[in-house]
């Protein structure tokens, strides 16, 4: 009799881990495309904008589209799997990403691109909440945290390569390529799917937050084209109207999810202290990593005149380290708690943007060693030392059975907070450098015309295209001194952004050492590895 139980739990082992595998296969390849796309594009922007004549505000609004929805429907993703079938969700969720992507990859034009997006991130909301909710309800115990740590693994393998793949695209002209090489990866998680049996929560609310979803969604939007707007010449009254339709938006919100009987988000969760910390840590800390980002792969490519792929690689030294560092902390953060390394991570955070925002012009890839490389080094470390106590305090700072709320409440925040960020120091940087360059253009004594043109231009950042009119000969002085006024320009425009980054890095610290306690609510959270940042 015992030998056949034996043989019993051993078929079913078996069967379990036949089912595991296809588990990974499908949750992996799948978290890859949003992956990919969330750290590639930012090093392809430059060839996208060059292709299809893009302005500064577009390239804004190609990164923050897919953020906002993405941020405003991810905790309503993670419902719709909870209540209708996981892997039917996230199925769904793969065929609206990859059709998109196709969609971004043949778009002939910028506006078809930024609908694509939107709609990228619609695919990504109900795909990205339903890798760890499949991995979850298909493993237990050990098995579980093995798995989890797998698929944490690969994310950070992607994320390491995917700049640089991206750099080598758009290096070749092959730009959408960071698009279409979504399509055989769908194609391997929808087959992969076909061999993993559907589970749902029967404990699910039947009921959900529509009316939440759609006040979240309206006031990321309104907040985002305000703040992209006024950044713009001549925008007008618009933005404004936006900016105060998206703050009472968000004040509905509030107060909705309030007196919902089943929230989006639920508010009793930021009663907790260290919750609330974390939370509003990470407004900051995240928020100013996107837009640091963001204007450093176009400062190296466009300004200091690095090849795309070379500036994939200048990337690389922040996710090596956040790689090696992630593990090491999640073990370390079990024995000190999470508001040490949190505040010591967020301030070196600070000090990297302080660093990178240093250099002038540079002699290009050459100089980077003594220019950006110490200032990425210490970003790196800083958030190396963030990514895992940052994960651990958020799942810890409340009871077990509410701590799956809790992450999907943090990564919405994360989102969230990526995407207003950028449209914010986007918008600005478009206010700061057409102003700059107007100032250093007026001592050149330029034609009417000609200054016009650059005025005109400013909205495309330091790509702008010069006025045919200073191609010739006679005016090659004249054109080398408009170029420098160019750079310059940018330069004083990224020296601000960055330094605001670090303040907002240094209120995050601050927030982490003052709401942030050491002791977890549940003693058995378990720190984790890393935190996706797709």
């Amino acid at each position: 009799m015992a030998t056949a139980t034996s043989h019993a739990d051993n078929v079913r082992k078996n069967d379990t881990s036949k089912i595991g595998r296809w588990v990974l296969l499908a949750t992996i390849t799948a978290s890859s495309m949003a992956f990919i796309d969330g750290s590639a594009l930012n090093v392809a922007l430059t060839a996208l904008q060059n292709d299809l004549h893009a302005s500064g505000a577009d390239l804004i609004w190609v990164v923050n589209g897919y953020l906002l929805t993405l941020a405003a429907l991810i905790l309503l993703g993670g419902s719709l799997g909870d209540r209708f079938g996981r892997n039917r969700i996230f199925r769904i969720g793969i065929i609206i990403f990859v059709s998109a992507s196709f969609a971004c990859g043949i778009s002939p034009s910028i506006s078809i691109l930024l609908v694509a997006r939107l709609v990228q991130g619609v695919g990504g909301a109900l795909m990205v909440p339903g890798s760890l909710a499949i991995i979850s309800a298909s493993f237990s115990g050990d098995e579980r945290g093995r798995a989890i740590g797998t698929w944490s693994s690969f994310g950070t393998v992607t994320t390491i390569l995917a700049p640089v793949l991206g750099g080598f695209l758009a290096n070749v002209g092959l730009w959408r390529g960071v698009f279409f090489i979504n399509l055989p990866l769908a194609v391997v998680a929808i087959w992969a799917l076909r061999k993993v049996p559907e589970t749902r929560d029967d404990q699910a609310p039947r009921q959900l937050d529509y009316p939440g979803t759609a006040l979240i969604t309206l006031g990321l939007a309104g907040l985002t084209y305000g703040a992209i707007g006024l950044g713009q010449a001549n925008s007008g009254a618009l933005p404004w109207v936006a900016l105060i339709v998206g703050v009472v938006a968000l004040i509905s919100f509030v107060m909705v999810e309030g007196r919902s009987t089943h929230p989006l988000v639920p508010l009793a969760l930021f009663r907790e202290r260290t919750f609330s910390g974390t939370n509003l840590m990470t407004v900051f800390l995240y928020g100013a990593l996107s837009g640091s980002i963001f204007f450093l792969s176009l400062n190296l490519i466009q300004v200091q005149g690095y090849p795309s792929n070379i500036a994939g690689l200048a990337l690389l030294p922040l996710s090596l380290i956040l790689a090696g560092l992630s593990p090491v902390m999640g073990r370390l953060v079990a024995r000190i708690g999470p508001r040490l390394p949190l505040t010591v991570g967020s301030f070196l955070a600070g000090v990297g943007f302080v660093v990178m925002a240093l250099p002038a012009q540079t002699n290009g890839p050459t100089d980077y060693w003594v220019s950006y490389f110490p200032g990425i080094v210490l970003l790196g470390i800083g958030m190396g030392i963030v990514v895992a106590p940052l994960t651990t305090a958020v799942m810890g700072s409340v009871p077990t059975n509410r701590s799956g709320v809790a992450s999907g409440v943090n990564n919405a925040v994360a989102r969230a907070a990526q995407g207003l960020a950028l449209a914010a120091l986007g918008g600005l940087a478009l206010v700061v450098f057409s102003n700059g360059l107007t100032g250093r253009i007026a001592p050149l004594n330029l034609q009417p015309d000609v200054s016009q043109q650059l005025h005109d231009n400013a909205n495309k950042l330091a790509n702008m295209e010069l006025p045919k009119t200073l191609d010739d000969a006679d005016h090659a002085a004249v054109k080398t001194s408009v170029q420098q006024a160019i750079h310059a320009s940018f330069i004083d425009t990224f020296r601000l952004v960055l330094l605001i980054c670090a303040v907002a890095a240094w209120i995050a610290s601050a927030a982490s050492a003052i709401l942030v306690g050491n002791k977890l609510s549940t003693p058995d959270a378990k720190p984790a590895d890393a935190k996706a940042t797709a």
